[in-house]
């Protein structure tokens, strides 16, 4: 067994990882190892931002997780793709770039966990950003993370604006600054053309620093301790079993699925479920796999009166020069996804903040290239997706053997709070409300799936129950807390509860869910926790306007 000293060890080369892995190399002297289960992310279809939805279909560089049969979905069993790759699922997300509320950071801050108020975390939002519009109170206009407004081109996105405003529904001009509530421009992660990744914003400026090593396909087999102190990992790859020593810390940042896996691997949860399977209990933490936590999120289509941007260029003769030049040169069609405009609103009237987040695709669900050059295209379509952003309902990860390659039982346990259903059958009625505004008469010819005359409580539920999906956004199994929360496993620094030498980075340790997208609240963490590491003084907190 071969074996090698670092002052850190970084479990899990995703978003958090590689802000990590740049941030603790910057001063040059620090040793740090990087540990990736998955490969390169040289793939095309990763730097081609329109290459997200074949990535999707085919499930390339992804962990092929699914749920258990889910008891309120028809006892489907929900795909939730985690990215398994250089960059994780910074590699294969559709590149939304959202902050979520900033009431949900102050819900935090009311948990106990002060120093995650939105003060406190709006200064490392800036730092990890380039905004297109330069930097100004909200946004940051220096970080290594590109973001900018959609350039997706489509009348159909002006007239789905237009009905909003015929609705009287609120309009953001940026719902990463002053106002989340409203429909807006929806904001992307890409740069030059290019998916802008963490890999690309922050793993590839340190990848020629001489202290940071980065080890590709290593899968973790235990974090090793040494009584109440992680000293080190071991892991395996190609077929060789490897000790790595940690002389300051082990940071575990493998994802919500991942890193309770390695925590009870290693000896660490709850004592029960730790020795039905055989494993030593070196420390009692009840929470480790518990509080999971997923946007569940439903679709409605609509027919299209014309032919729109997208269907223009679905043959495989287009689409081939598309991603050509999208490729070599960063420009045209296939430089970004086609949605160009989003939400986030209240559908439930007692709603304080927004409930539901919109997603607008503006393309029949399912439609792919067509299969001859020049073959007559099928009828055009659009698709509004309601997203439930606050759910109460919460699910689990379970470990069900000890082999590291042995998946985990993931239990999200979907609707299981009367709430929920509420609050999604109530989007559903915003949008179909929505679609039947004048402004889209000339563009929409009416509602496919699930049908007007699908409207009541029964007809929706069944639609849910038979179509509904994950939004791609679990987190919570290693929630951060409090000492007088017996649930939580890390506290506010990010510390492994009963362990020194061992934190937690990544979207399992964030309490509940924000109002949106988790990739950029994920690098956020992962800033803030750099200096938390380094014993650096974090950002001083930032006050600012904020409304809603």
């Amino acid at each position: 067994m071969q074996k090698k000293s670092y002052d850190y060890i970084i479990i899990g080369a995703g978003s958090a990882g590689c802000t990590l892995a740049n941030r603790l190399t910057e001063d040059g002297n620090t040793r740090v190892l990087l540990l990736e289960a998955g490969g390169s992310d040289r793939d095309f279809l990763i730097k081609v931002p329109l290459g997200w939805a074949k990535m999707f279909e085919w499930r390339l560089h992804d962990w092929m997780y699914f749920t258990e049969p889910e008891a309120r979905l028809n006892n489907r069993r929900i795909e939730c793709a985690r990215g398994k790759v250089i960059g994780g699922s910074s590699s294969i997300n559709a590149m939304a770039y959202v902050r979520g509320h900033w009431r949900d950071y102050e819900r935090w801050a009311g948990m106990g966990l002060k120093d995650w108020s939105f003060a406190n975390v709006l200064p490392y939002f800036k730092r990890s950003e380039s905004w297109q519009g330069g930097e100004d109170a909200w946004r940051g206009g220096s970080g290594p993370l590109s973001t900018r407004f959609s350039s997706f081109s489509d009348p159909l996105v002006e007239s789905w604006l237009a009905a909003g405003r015929e609705m009287g529904l609120p309009y953001s001009e940026d719902f990463n600054g002053y106002q989340q509530e409203g429909l807006s421009r929806v904001q992307s992660t890409i740069r030059d053309g290019h998916r802008c990744s963490t890999a690309v914003a922050y793993l590839r400026p340190a990848w020629e620093r001489l202290n940071l090593d980065l080890i590709q396909e290593a899968l973790v087999n235990r974090i090793l301790l040494e009584g109440s102190r992680a000293v080190g990992v071991e892991y395996q790859r190609h077929g060789q079993t490897y000790e790595v020593h940690a002389d300051r810390e082990v940071i575990l940042c493998g994802g919500v699925i991942n890193s309770p896996q390695v925590l009870m691997l290693s000896g660490i949860g709850d004592p029960e479920q730790l020795k039905a399977n055989d494993i030593p209990v070196k420390l009692g933490l009840p929470g480790v796999g518990r509080n999971l936590q997923d946007h569940l999120s439903v679709a409605l289509d609509f027919s299209r009166i014309g032919t729109g941007t997208v269907h223009k260029h679905m043959r495989l003769d287009r689409l081939t020069y598309d991603f050509a030049e999208a490729w070599l040169k960063g420009t045209g069609f296939a430089t970004d996804i086609p949605g160009g405009w989003g939400g986030f609103l209240k559908a439930m009237p007692d709603a304080k903040i927004p409930d539901v987040q919109i997603i607008f695709r503006a393309a029949p669900l399912g439609v792919g290239p067509y299969l001859q050059p020049f073959k007559a295209p099928i009828p055009d379509g659009c698709a509004l997706r309601a997203i439930l952003i606050h759910p109460e309902s919460r699910g689990r990860i379970e470990l069900v053997s000890k082999d590291p390659a042995a998946m985990v039982k993931i239990h999200q346990n979907f609707l299981s709070a009367e709430r929920d259903g509420q609050t999604l059958r109530a989007g559903m009625r915003l949008i179909r409300e929505l679609g039947q505004q004048s402004a889209l008469k000339k563009d929409i010819g009416g509602e496919i799936r699930p049908g007007v005359g699908k409207s009541s409580d029964e007809d929706l539920n069944a639609f849910i129950a038979t179509t509904a999906a994950t939004a791609h956004h679990p987190l919570g199994t290693c929630k951060m807390g409090v000492d007088s929360d017996e649930m939580a496993v890390v506290d506010a620094e990010l510390k492994v509860r009963g362990i020194d030498g061992l934190r937690v980075v990544d979207a399992s340790v964030m309490p509940d869910l924000i109002g949106g997208n988790i990739n950029a609240p994920v690098i956020m963490i992962a800033e803030r926790a750099s200096d938390l590491i380094r014993g650096q003084s974090t950002l001083a907190p930032q006050h600012v306007e904020m409304v809603g």
